[in-house]
């Protein structure tokens, strides 16, 4: 469906209402995702008498990755359900409810609970997270300059409620638990369905219906085959957990990520060569290609936050604040923190842009964030020098590291994510999210084999693998740039009437 006309509504901060309610759901929703995130290679590599699973970490640095990567990849399948068959205020509240599920499952002590949980959150995750980022590009219409803006203060949201996630988590579980930890996230989730459900009056003709729905027949036949898959996810996860097969997770991780990269190349080029684009919509899609570049490559060095600088700063920095020992997982709230102090600077940076007539194209803004978040792992260069050397590091270089991964990242992510809302095709809004969202999936699977190639007991390798992400990162950072400034014109919007447009 269209953006519906909300240019009179300024409710929440200048922006529409229903901005308010997708603000704090998906709030809520981040605090119980990153609280729980910041413990899982921490809760993997954990040895079995501190009540962890003992994995090296290679394997939990895998894992990772596979999670994490896999959280984003059902975004291309969460979109489409929301596309034809559910709209997207149905997908995001039965995505928040099986999050929920799926945290209260973590809290279970055994390992099988574990995965199982994983696989519930990943699923959750899926069919929200990509829905309610296309409804908040959906609350403005095409001319509605507040787009940006409006998007840097979702994003906010997202934050504080990492912050929250990482205090209370890595609290819970330095103090009292990890399973108590893996409870509050599910608490967390609650709470963000429950604003959900009181304040969806705000969004009531946003994503209320599929945007294509499928016919009778068909929606029958599409809700059988996605029972046959979750019948199979089922039975993998139980034959793999009794022993009738193992699995490398840094082997399988490899295989996934082809895989993810693969089934990004076909399902944009399905839309682009079988959607019946016009010209205008060609180029918008070759301007958001370049975006999607941008974006795979900035997660796969942002997201070592939760591998190798989680490790790095449990084993490598000095976390002693007198007698107090800084929680390991409160170093991943320093990003947090500073995207929601920066945030509303960047917020009004590009409308005052605007006015003066700069306007910098999304690929130049996207290759701008690359290269600021890859200047981050120069610091690390640095740092993990000390380490090799037997040091304990001070806690400012991570702390320097996560400022500028956050600049590099109110830069891109804000933006990349307006950048599809208005450059996708119309009719295919929710799947081009969902393919969006992809590049976070392959980003993540590429982190988590990077962070694995980090042996603990050969920290001397640590400043080599620092210095490649940068390079390689900056590299591409300018790539995109410099093609950015040549193609100006592709992100310019057609002057046929939106009706022509979406015919």
């Amino acid at each position: 469906m269209s953006s519906q006309d909300t240019t009179s509504d300024t409710g929440f901060f200048g922006h529409p209402k229903g901005l308010q309610t997708l603000f704090l759901t998906e709030m809520w929703e981040r605090m119980s995702y990153y609280g729980m995130r910041a413990m899982l290679v921490l809760f993997m590599t954990a040895t079995l008498q501190q009540e962890g699973l003992g994995f090296t970490v290679a394997s939990a640095a895998a894992i990772y990755g596979l999670y994490t990567g896999s959280v984003y990849f059902l975004g291309l399948p969460g979109g489409w359900i929301a596309d034809r068959l559910l709209g997207g205020q149905r997908a995001v509240w039965y995505g928040g409810i099986i999050i929920m599920c799926g945290h209260i499952i973590l809290a279970i002590p055994s390992q099988f609970s574990f995965f199982v949980g994983l696989i519930f959150v990943a699923s959750g995750t899926g069919l929200l997270k990509p829905n309610i980022s296309a409804m908040v590009g959906q609350l403005y219409n095409d001319e509605d300059n507040r787009r940006d803006s409006g998007y840097a203060i979702y994003y906010m949201g997202i934050n504080l409620g990492s912050v929250i996630g990482y205090a209370v988590c890595g609290y819970f579980m330095e103090n009292v638990g990890w399973h108590w930890a893996f409870g509050a996230a599910a608490v967390g989730m609650a709470i963000g369905l429950v604003n959900y459900r009181l304040t969806d009056k705000h969004i009531a003709t946003v994503g209320n219906a599929p945007t294509n729905p499928m016919t009778g027949s068909q929606s029958t036949k599409a809700w059988g085959a996605i029972a046959i898959v979750i019948t199979a996810v089922a039975a993998i996860t139980a034959a793999a957990f009794i022993g009738v097969f193992v699995i490398n997770p840094v082997e399988l991780a490899k295989y996934v990520a082809i895989a993810f990269t693969v089934t990004f190349f076909l399902y944009y080029g399905y839309i682009y060569f079988g959607g019946n684009l016009d010209a205008d919509e060609k180029r918008r899609m070759w301007a958001l290609f370049l975006v999607c570049v941008a974006s795979t490559c900035f997660w796969s060095g942002f997201e070592q936050a939760g591998s190798s600088l989680n490790l790095f700063a449990r084993d490598y920095t000095d976390r002693l604040v007198g007698s107090f020992s800084i929680p390991t997982a409160w170093f991943q709230s320093a990003n947090a923190f500073f995207i929601i102090v920066l945030s509303p600077f960047f917020a009004a940076l590009w409308i005052n842009l605007a006015k003066r007539m700069i306007t910098p194209t999304y690929s130049v803004k996207c290759a701008i964030g690359l290269i600021i978040m890859a200047s981050g792992f120069i610091v690390m260069f640095f740092a993990s020098q000390y380490a090799a050397q037997g040091l304990q590091v001070a806690p400012m270089w991570l702390i320097t590291t996560y400022f500028l991964h956050t600049v590099g990242e109110l830069c891109l992510s804000p933006v990349a994510l307006s950048a599809v809302s208005k450059l996708s095709p119309k009719r295919f809004a929710g799947q081009m999210m969902g393919v969006f969202v992809l590049t976070y999936s392959i980003g993540n699977i590429f982190s988590g084999l990077l962070a694995g190639s980090f042996d603990p007991n050969n920290i001397e390798d640590l400043p080599n693998l620092y210095l490649q992400i940068a390079l390689f990162t900056i590299g591409i950072g300018v790539f995109v740039g410099v093609l950015g400034l040549k193609t100006k014109h592709w992100e310019k919007q057609s002057e046929k009437p939106l009706t022509e447009q979406t015919a």
